[in-house]
């Protein structure tokens, strides 16, 4: 059997909301450990596939850049559609969660305990939740009949506040970003120590050498370099007669599964979490236009509630990150 995990992020450069980063494992049998990952996308192919506009209904899995709307009405639709049916064929899942706080329940986070983030969003957004229902059984059954599995979806959500304090730690945001990616996969292994996952990761800012970081992440294991080249750096770590591989690969989320599904529910996220931000100031300035967080908009966006953060006594370091 062949866990087969990827990580992305969303968030990396927006000045308002969180670096979320999110982690999705399957597990595939009956796969030749000596070959290269398993093509899902083909795997399940009665189930999902790369094309918006499919005529036979399926599941759209891809790069969650190429995926968000963007008309405001129907920005999340696609994210939303693969996300909740993926997490919600989950070994003993719970069902579609009724809101973002169950949905965050359900991959290991807590919603930020600050007032632009109280209320909570119901769920799902855009689509009908029997219809959402099938999808989930049309895929447990494509999943079953192919070997091929999604056994696990973790997140994180580092908030402005903790975001500035770990990078004044680590004098780096890439360091934070990557400290991010790397505790999941330390989770996957974690949680199948003796299965030797292969964890994929989306390249880190154009790096090309990351032996030192894992190496800080796992100070007790043997690192050992398989590749370090310009399109991906391979390394497999040991510890306790257990081991790990773990592979930063350009374009990542475009040619992995694990890792497109990664960034939607990376995204997906982060867009529930602005639209809670979002709601909290716009309710109290009407004529505020809402903000994605981005270094431009999200200028624009604090230049509009400065007076109202200083009524509120808001501590600016806990809503805008440093870098």
């Amino acid at each position: 059997m062949l866990v087969y995990a990827g990580i992305d992020e969303a968030g990396y450069g927006p000045m308002l909301g969180p670096l979320c980063t999110a982690c999705t494992v399957f597990t595939v049998a009956e796969h030749d450990h000596t070959a290269g990952p398993p093509d899902l996308w083909s795997r399940l192919a009665r189930a999902v596939c790369r094309e918006k506009r499919d005529r036979a209904g399926r599941l759209v899995i891809d790069d969650s850049k190429k995926l968000k709307n963007t008309a405001a009405e129907t920005a999340l639709t696609h994210l939303e559609r693969g996300v909740l049916a993926f997490l919600a064929s989950l070994d003993n899942a719970r069902g579609l969660p009724r809101n973002d706080d169950e949905l965050m329940y359900q991959l290991g986070i807590a919603c930020p305990d600050l007032p632009w983030y109280v209320d909570s969003t119901a769920l799902p957004l855009h689509h009908d939740p029997a219809a959402l229902a099938i999808q989930v059984d049309r895929l447990s059954r494509a999943c079953q009949a192919r070997g091929a599995q999604c056994r696990m979806m973790a997140a994180a959500a580092l908030d402005a506040g903790p975001f500035n304090e770990a990078v004044r730690r680590a004098d780096s945001k890439a360091a934070v970003n990557l400290s991010q990616a790397l505790r999941l996969a330390d989770e996957v292994w974690k949680r199948w120590p003796a299965a030797s996952p292969r964890v994929v990761i989306d390249r880190q800012s154009g790096r090309s050498r990351y032996a030192r970081d894992l190496s800080c992440r796992w100070p007790e294991a043997e690192i050992t370099v398989i590749a370090e080249s310009e399109r991906f750096s391979r390394y497999e770590i040991h510890q306790n007669g257990q081991s790990m591989a773990i592979s930063f690969v350009t374009e990542a989320d475009s040619n992995h599964l694990p890792v497109a599904l990664a960034s939607m529910t990376a995204k997906y996220l982060r867009e529930l979490l602005m639209a809670r931000l979002n709601r909290y100031f716009c309710r109290q300035l009407p004529e505020l236009k809402p903000t994605a967080g981005y270094m431009q908009d999200g200028r624009r966006y604090l230049k509009e509630i400065h007076g109202l953060l200083n009524d509120l006594g808001v501590d600016r370091t806990l809503l805008v990150r440093d870098r």
